[in-house]
C-alpha cells in the first residue's frame, strides 16, 4: 500500500486536479478501446486498470468538494 500524504488544497485546486484527471481518464479509455480493437489483451488490461484507478481518485476528490 502506498504511503498516505496529508495535503491541504482549496476547492478550486481540487477542481483543477479533477479536470486534469478527466482528460487522462478519457485518454486511457480510448487507449483501451484501441487495444481491444487490436486484440492486445495485455494493453486492454493495463489501460482499463489505469482508467479505473483514475476514476476512483476523481470520485474521492469530488467527494471532498461536496462535503
Amino acid at each position: 500500500m502506498a504511503k498516505a500524504i496529508k495535503l491541504t488544497l482549496t476547492e478550486d485546486e481540487i477542481e483543477m486536479l479533477v479536470d486534469a484527471l478527466e482528460v487522462d481518464h478519457e485518454g486511457y479509455l480510448e487507449s483501451a478501446k484501441e487495444a481491444r480493437g487490436n486484440n492486445n489483451r495485455a494493453d486492454v488490461a493495463t489501460f482499463t486498470e489505469a482508467a479505473e484507478r483514475i476514476g476512483a481518485l476523481m470520485t474521492k476528490l469530488r467527494a471532498l468538494v461536496e462535503e
